[in-house]
């Protein structure tokens, strides 16, 4: 079984959400989302509109998603690539370079952005 595993926030849940879903969950069998906790969020001074406990069930509703687990910190990725026997790494390729270190350890893949929306752009026209 080839086992993909993917890193974000997800929270205002959108079709660039689900799309990128889809597509890391075609690039394997299984896909582990790796989704950042409330504290976690804080520390990188952002805060989701919605909890980490609902986020979750969100996402582990979603037919793509095998998985869900906590990232906690940044310096997670390796332990989690080698915990969770990963063999494709996949993130946006808005972080194109920054992951490669995971190289050793797995394939990584950045996945370009469904162009027209996001999470930002979400909350900026709510502001309005």
């Amino acid at each position: 079984m080839k086992k993909v595993l993917t890193y974000g926030t997800f929270d205002l849940l959108h079709w660039g959400h689900i799309n990128i879903l889809k597509r890391a969950k075609d690039l394997g069998d299984y896909l582990v989302v790796a989704l950042s906790t409330d504290e976690f969020n804080a520390l990188k001074h952002k805060q989701a509109f919605h909890s980490y406990e609902n986020r979750k069930v969100i996402l582990e509703a979603i037919r793509y998603v095998d998985e869900v687990i906590p990232e906690n910190d940044w310096d997670q990725k390796i332990s989690d690539v080698q915990n969770h026997d990963i063999d494709v790494f996949v993130m946006g390729d808005d972080w194109e370079g920054k992951f490669d270190f995971l190289k050793d350890h797995c394939e990584v893949v950045y996945l370009p952005r469904t162009d027209g929306i996001s999470t930002t752009q979400i909350k900026e026209n709510l502001r309005k």
